[in-house]
């Protein structure tokens, strides 16, 4: 702990001193050191060396230790000549501000790790957000602000206060109607712009909800987020206070009134829309089996990159894992791009409670898969009028039918014979089909001529990678894929069995990385000098794994719609050798890749070209273009746009 009362050296060797702050944190003091103090420790605890200065400013204040702190490291004080609001306070102390944000913060607070990052990592992200605050919470941890609502009575109301902090509505970043500046940080060009708080309130609630009303008015966003907790030890409200509130209310209701009438509730009414401003956005529902492990499987990224699409379309995005497990690192990376995501026991008991209540409120469902899709269909069909998009990801029991060509195996047959049964219900059932695959989609149209079927990239990149190091810098081959789809073990099997020995009698020296999560004890045992099996890695791994290999291979016998390990492979440059399961599906591909469906022609292509740095180079070329023609951002946003209408 740092004490500061008479420790002015110990506070100098404590506290940073930055030349340019990026962020001017404001603190407002009245007559009670501790929690000055207190406050104080904390923000050094947690500045996660983003460039800050503090300004200290009180006129009240008897206890002239204060000024202790005044100009030690990157602490000013600012004593007010007179007693003043705390309105006009902030307004005086704000020209002595140097950053780029004004932050205030109240004193009778403590600031959780990481509080300033999320805040400023926020604004910094989107030009057009001009206020962004931190989730308050009381010393037990119960919700005291998650954003703010303004009624059209222009009642300010605290949203979940006194509810548990962690539910899940109360953690995804979000526009609000107004933040409290308990701890709220603006940019201060903006903050000049306006005027600083309009000094004719008188309490700081009003003062708060006028300041995100003049932001609006020029066409910026008022944002919560929620990873920036701050612990407010809020004072005891009075008859007084009360009064002040009162007056004030009536002058934001004169001031406001024909926004407060247009974009704003009756008290109590339509929650769903006004706690996060979403009143004039479409709310879209998506559901799929967990929440997408984007790092893990193709289907999952394939998920989340429309999840993420959706949002920045401008839809009001809500996810449900049927799982209803909230995975902290998966579920916070939707959250923090504004993404609702409903799980934990009370949704798992209540989702269709929940689906009831917002029912006129959910305009489409976007279901996933078919044995999660076929769950759902029914209860949505009965009490919502949403309409309804269907992905399976790929034709199951088109999958399970090849597999069978192969195994012979009664129960495989079985399996394509009851996923036959729901995927052809879901298409007759559902609105619209999206399929990644050109044949399905062909196939699909053949079953329910009258539907709407749109293909869509399975995956899709805003920008063409830059050129790869050369060929002849690189060595070694690679497989890429998870080892839950079965698919992916029975191909590495038989690569290793039938292929790679006879690689390996003409190039001795190749090593054939195994790359992708979940892999099986039989993979894992494929483990030898020339053959390294990694298992899961991080997409920075990745990355530099296709910087480093010649060839991909996808060595598949069977399977279904588009590889995303293919996508993949063609976006990063890397030369494939591949089945033609390996590129079913792909509009155009045999221009750019020839498959090679025998094991004795699939070594053989490996070896011819292994060496022929000037071919890998042709052939790395052309992927350049074909990502540009098919799975560009925008072929993605244009089909969702067909289907959204």
């Amino acid at each position: 702990m740092i004490y500061f009362k008479n420790q002015n050296s110990s506070i100098k060797n404590t506290i940073d001193k930055f030349e340019k702050p990026i962020v001017s944190i404001i603190i407002t003091v009245e007559n009670n050191l501790n929690y000055i103090n207190f406050c104080l420790q904390e923000i050094f605890k947690n500045k996660n060396n983003i460039p800050y200065e503090i300004i200290i400013t009180h006129d009240s204040s008897n206890d002239e230790n204060v000024n202790i702190y005044n100009d030690i490291g990157n602490i000013r004080t600012i004593r007010n000549g007179k007693n003043l609001s705390y309105i006009l306070k902030c307004n005086n102390a704000v020209k002595y501000a140097k950053g780029k944000y004004i932050l205030f913060l109240n004193n009778n607070t403590k600031v959780k790790k990481d509080w300033l990052k999320f805040l400023v990592d926020l604004i910094e992200k989107d030009e057009l957000i001009g206020i962004v605050g931190s989730k308050l919470v009381d010393i037990n941890g119960r919700l005291k602000q998650a954003g703010g609502i303004v009624f059209q009575d222009a009642g300010g109301w605290d949203y979940g206060k006194l509810d548990e902090a962690e539910k899940p509505e109360y953690n995804y970043v979000k526009e609000v109607d107004y933040i409290s500046s308990v701890s709220m940080m603006i940019r201060k060009d903006l903050w000049e712009d306006i005027g600083g708080f309009d000094e004719g309130y008188t309490s700081d609630l009003y003062a708060d909800i006028d300041l995100a009303f003049e932001i609006r008015k020029r066409g910026y966003k008022v944002m919560y987020q929620p990873e920036s907790v701050v612990v407010y030890y809020e004072e005891k409200y009075n008859k007084k206070i009360k009064h002040c509130n009162d007056l004030d209310r009536k002058k934001i209701m004169n001031k406001w009134h024909g926004v407060l009438k247009k974009q704003h509730f009756e008290r109590g009414k339509h929650v769903f829309w006004a706690r996060d401003r979403s009143f004039d956005k479409r709310t879209i529902l998506v559901i799929d089996r967990i929440i997408p492990q984007y790092d893990k499987d193709a289907g999952s990224r394939n998920t989340y990159q429309y999840l993420r699409l959706l949002a920045e379309m401008g839809l009001n995005v809500k996810f449900l894992g049927d799982s209803f497990c909230g995975d902290e690192l998966y579920s916070r990376e939707l959250q923090q791009l504004g993404i609702e995501v409903l799980y934990g026991t009370w949704y798992k008991a209540n989702y269709k409670r929940w689906m009831k209540e917002n029912a006129k409120k959910i305009n489409y469902v976007y279901l996933n898969r078919p044995y999660i899709a076929i769950k759902y269909l029914e209860f949505i069909k009965r009490n919502t009028n949403a309409k309804i998009i269907y992905h399976g990801q790929d034709i199951h029991y088109v999958r399970e039918l090849k597999k069978y060509e192969i195994d012979k195996n009664e129960k495989t047959l079985k399996r394509s014979e009851n996923y036959k049964k729901i995927e052809h219900e879901l298409f007759k059932q559902v609105d619209t089909i999206f399929t990644v695959s050109q044949t399905e989609q062909k196939l699909i149209k053949d079953i329910v001529p009258n539907k709407e079927v749109i293909k869509i990239p399975i995956f899709y990149y805003e920008l063409c990678k830059k050129k790869l190091t050369s060929f002849e810098s690189r060595k070694n081959i690679m497989f890429v894929g998870g080892f839950k789809h079965p698919p992916n073990v029975d191909g590495i099997k038989w690569f290793v069995k039938k292929i790679f020995p006879n690689i390996l009698k003409k190039i001795p020296s190749m090593k054939f990385y195994i790359i992708g999560s979940n892999p099986t004890k039989e993979i894992l045992d494929l483990n030898s000098d020339n053959i390294i099996v990694k298992g899961f890695v991080s997409d920075e791994e990745l990355a530099n794994l296709y910087n480093q290999v010649k060839l991909v291979v996808i060595p598949l016998r069977y399977g279904a719609g588009v590889k995303g390990k293919t996508i993949e492979a063609i976006y990063n440059q890397v030369p494939i050798v591949t089945t033609n399961f390996g590129i079913e599906g792909l509009t155009e591909i045999n221009e750019v890749i020839t498959p090679h469906n025998k094991a004795n022609e699939f070594a053989q292509q490996i070896v011819d070209i292994y060496f022929d740095n000037e071919k890998l180079t042709k052939i790395s070329q052309s992927y350049i273009k074909y990502i540009e023609k098919y799975f560009m951002k925008k072929n993605a946003v244009d089909q969702v746009k067909i289907a959204l209408k």
